[in-house]
């Protein structure tokens, strides 16, 4: 979609350094579903950024993601990770037994999008095969950001010490509370259990 090349896929190219720096802390959540695990598991970061949950623990996790430069960044870390659409996944089905998605599908500007990308992350896991996703919240409870509409622009400001001083606008489609346990039932997903952390909807899901 001409939306998400603009407003996703260029930004993060252009914002990949800074916004690297800037991830460092796994969430809880995330790190106890990783540790949850059996230690043999091989994984699937999809959307993983600069890898920062490829690291500091006993899985095999491999990564993907649309950002060329977030790729490299994995690279330079010496990390596992290709790049790729998060609608068109290079894997095979049923390899992987787990899989993330941490701040992906609300990145995706429709509904059936969404669904579809769902549905990818559902193709690439086992049977029984457990899948964590998190999306932004439309409901904001630890920060001054309020949104007014679902289909947002917000900003991604770069400093003056990163080559220059830029604005950034990202696209995202935050999230009811619900609204994503829909789409995973719609996706064909089993849901084991879902919540509200840190300003995020969340949900695990079962093939």
């Amino acid at each position: 979609a001409d939306l998400e090349n603009e407003h996703v896929h260029k930004v993060y190219d252009e914002i990949a350094k800074h916004f690297s720096d800037t991830r460092h802390k796994p969430w809880p959540v995330v790190d106890q579903f990783i540790a949850s695990q059996p230690n043999d598991a091989l994984g699937a970061d999809v959307g993983c950024g600069n890898g920062k949950y490829m690291v500091g623990n006993p899985t095999r996790i491999l990564g993907s993601d649309r950002s060329q430069k977030l790729i490299e960044i994995c690279g330079e870390r010496g990390l596992e990770a290709m790049v790729c659409d998060g609608l068109n996944l290079a894997y095979r089905s049923s390899v992987f037994d787990f899989c993330l998605s941490i701040a992906v599908i609300h990145h995706f500007s429709s509904k059936e999008r969404r669904i579809e990308a769902i549905r990818e992350l559902l193709r690439i896991v086992k049977p029984k095969g457990q899948i964590l996703i998190f999306v932004w919240a439309m409901e904001q409870e630890t920060t001054r950001r309020k949104f007014e509409q679902q289909d947002v622009m917000v900003d991604w400001k770069v400093p003056a010490r990163y080559e220059k001083e830029q604005v950034y606008q990202r696209y995202y489609h935050v999230f009811v509370k619900g609204e994503l346990d829909e789409l995973c039932k719609a996706a064909g997903a089993k849901i084991l259990r879902s919540g509200y952390d840190r300003d995020n909807h969340f949900v695990v899901i079962e093939k």
